[in-house]
C-alpha cells in the first residue's frame, strides 16, 4: 500500500508539509472557519432586520445549496488531496487560468475575511473588561475611537495567529482542535439556554414580522438570506490542508461534509433557540441581535463567560482562514504562478510550514484592517462583497467539474486517481447523482452570486452617504479581476502542466 508520500508524489509535488494531521484536526479546521458561534453573534440582526422571523427558513436553504457544493468538493478532493485545493482543483478541471484565477480569487477573500474575523474582538472584548478599551471611551465600531480600538486588538489578534501558524502545523493543530471543543460547548450551552428560557413557540419561523406586512415580502426574505450565506463559507479548508493530513483522500471528503453540516445544525438551533427566547420581536432585536437575547437570558456573568467563549471562537477562526489562505498561496507560488514565489514556496524545514505566506497575510490583513479607521462603511461593505469572491472561486470548480463530468470525468480515465484510498476503501463518489448534484450545485453558485452582489442601498450604503456603495459587489469582482490580469504570469511555462480534467 502506497505512503501518502508516494501518492503526493504521484501527483507531481514531493512531501515537503509534515504530515501530522488526524480526523478532528481536519474537522476543525473547516468547522473554525465557519465559526457559527463568532458569525452568528454577529450576523442575526442582520438576518432578522430584513426578513423577521421568518428569515430561519434561508439557513436551511442556503445550507442545501452549500451541501451540494461540499459534496462535489468532497468527490474532487477524495482525487486530488493537494494543498490549494480551489486552486489545484479547478486548474485540473478547468485549465490553468481558471485555475489561476480560482486561486487568485480565494487568496483576496481570504485576507478580507480574516481581517473582518479580527475586528470583531472589538465587539466582544471591551464588553467583557473596558480595560480592553485601549483608545478612548466609546467602544462602537462606527466611532473614531471604537474604530481605532478595533484596529488595535485586531492587529494584535494577527500577529497572535500569525506566530502560531509560523511555529508549526502541530502547535496549530493543537489550539484550533481545543478552540473547536471549546466552539462545540459554548454553542450547547447557548442552544441549552435558549431552550429553556423560550417564551414561545417553534411556530415563530412562521411568523414573517414587520417585513411581511408590506407587499412583496419575498425580496426580503432574499435579502435576509444573505446573512446565512455569510456564514456558510469555508467548510472545504480540510482540502486545503490535505499535504498535513494522514490519508487525506478518505478523511478530508468525510470532514468538508461533517463541517458544514455542524455547523449547519449547531446554527439551525441557535437561531431557532433565539427567536423563541426573545424577550421582544421588534426593531430592538433587530439592532442588539443575539448579544441582546443572551443578555436576557443569561444575565451579566454568563453572558460574559460566553464572550469569553465567542472571542476564543474568534480566535481560531481567524488562525483558521490565515492557515488555508497561506496554503493556498504556498501551493500557487510552488507552481511559480505568484510575484515573489521562491520566497512564498519556501518550507522551515524545522517546522514544516510556509513561513513567508503566513506573514504577508498577516501584514495585508493589518493593512485591510486600517480602511476601517477612516470608514467604518467601507470596511462593512468591502468584508460583505469579499464573500462573493469565496463564491465565484467556488464556481470556477464545479463550472469545469460539471463540463468535465458531461465528458465522462471521472469514469472514463480522465482522472489518474487510484480506486481505494490508503486503508483500502472505495473513494467518494457521487456516481449515478453526479452530473444532477454537479448542475445544482452550479446553478445554485451561480444564483448566489447575483443575489450577494445586487446593488442594494439597504444593505451596502444604509446610511446613505455614499451611493457608490450599493455598487460594491460589481465593482469589487472587475476590480479583482483587473488586477489579477495585470498579475497573471504570462510567458511562463508551468512546472507541473495538466491538460483540463487530468
Amino acid at each position: 500500500m502506497a505512503t501518502d508520500a508516494d501518492d503526493l508524489s504521484e501527483l507531481g509535488y514531493h512531501q515537503q508539509l509534515h504530515r501530522s494531521l488526524g480526523k478532528f484536526a481536519s474537522f476543525a479546521a473547516g468547522f473554525s472557519f465557519v465559526s457559527i458561534l463568532t458569525t452568528i453573534f454577529q450576523l442575526f440582526g442582520l438576518g432578522f432586520g430584513f426578513g423577521g422571523p421568518a428569515f430561519f427558513w434561508t439557513w436551511p436553504i442556503v445550507y442545501a445549496g452549500q451541501f451540494l457544493v461540499a459534496l462535489c468538493f468532497a468527490e474532487i478532493a477524495a482525487r486530488y488531496p493537494i494543498s490549494g485545493a480551489i486552486y489545484q482543483w479547478s486548474r485540473r478541471m478547468g485549465g490553468e487560468v481558471i485555475g489561476w484565477f480560482g486561486g487568485w480569487f480565494m487568496i483576496i477573500a481570504q485576507i478580507v475575511t480574516a481581517s473582518a474575523a479580527a475586528i470583531a474582538l472589538q465587539v466582544v472584548l471591551p464588553t467583557v473588561w473596558s480595560g480592553f478599551q485601549i483608545i478612548g471611551d466609546d467602544s462602537a465600531l462606527t466611532s473614531t475611537s471604537g474604530a481605532a480600538n478595533a484596529v488595535l486588538l485586531g492587529s494584535v489578534l494577527l500577529v497572535i495567529v500569525t506566530t502560531i501558524n509560523c511555529v508549526g502545523v502541530r502547535w496549530m493543530s493543537r489550539v484550533n482542535s481545543v478552540g473547536v471543543t471549546c466552539e462545540l460547548i459554548g454553542v450547547t450551552a447557548v442552544v441549552l439556554a435558549l431552550f429553556t428560557h423560550a417564551k414561545r413557540g417553534p411556530d415563530v419561523v412562521f411568523d414573517t414580522g414587520a417585513p411581511g406586512e408590506a407587499p412583496g415580502y419575498i425580496w426580503a426574505f432574499i435579502v435576509s438570506g444573505l446573512m446565512a450565506a455569510y456564514v456558510m463559507v469555508g467548510f472545504g479548508s480540510a482540502g486545503e490542508l490535505a499535504e498535513e493530513t494522514h490519508n487525506p483522500r478518505r478523511v478530508a471528503p468525510r470532514t468538508i461534509r461533517l463541517a458544514l453540516t455542524v455547523s449547519a445544525v449547531g446554527g439551525g438551533l441557535m437561531l431557532l433557540g433565539a427567536l423563541m427566547a426573545a424577550p421582544t420581536l421588534d426593531d430592538e432585536l433587530a439592532t442588539g441581535g443575539l448579544p441582546y437575547v443572551l443578555d436576557s437570558v443569561l444575565g451579566s456573568f454568563w453572558g460574559k463567560v460566553l464572550l469569553c467563549d465567542v472571542a476564543v471562537a474568534i480566535l481560531i477562526c481567524t488562525l483558521a482562514i490565515q492557515t488555508a489562505c497561506s496554503r493556498l498561496m504556498f501551493s500557487m507560488a510552488r507552481d511559480g504562478r505568484l510575484p515573489f514565489s521562491k520566497q512564498l514556496s519556501h518550507i522551515n524545514e524545522r517546522t514544516g510550514t510556509p513561513i513567508a505566506p503566513s506573514i504577508l497575510i498577516g501584514v495585508l490583513c493589518i493593512a485591510v484592517l486600517l480602511v476601517n479607521v477612516g470608514n467604518a462603511a467601507i470596511f462593512t461593505t468591502l468584508a460583505s462583497v469579499c464573500i462573493i469572491l469565496i463564491y465565484l472561486a467556488y464556481l470556477a470548480v464545479t463550472g469545469p467539474m460539471l463540463y468535465r463530468r458531461l465528458q465522462g470525468w471521472p469514469r472514463r480515465g480522465t482522472d489518474s486517481a487510484p480506486a481505494v484510498d490508503a486503508e483500502g476503501k472505495k473513494l467518494f463518489s457521487l456516481g449515478r447523482f453526479g452530473v444532477v448534484v454537479n448542475l445544482l450545485a452550479v446553478i445554485y453558485g451561480a444564483l448566489m452570486v447575483v443575489n450577494l452582489a445586487w446593488p442594494r442601498a439597504e444593505v451596502f450604503d444604509p446610511a446613505g452617504d455614499m451611493p457608490i456603495l450599493r455598487w460594491a459587489g460589481p465593482i469589487c469582482i472587475v476590480a479583482t479581476t483587473v488586477v489579477g490580469i495585470a498579475c497573471y504570469p504570462r510567458g511562463k511555462e508551468h512546472p507541473r502542466p495538466v491538460t483540463a480534467g487530468s
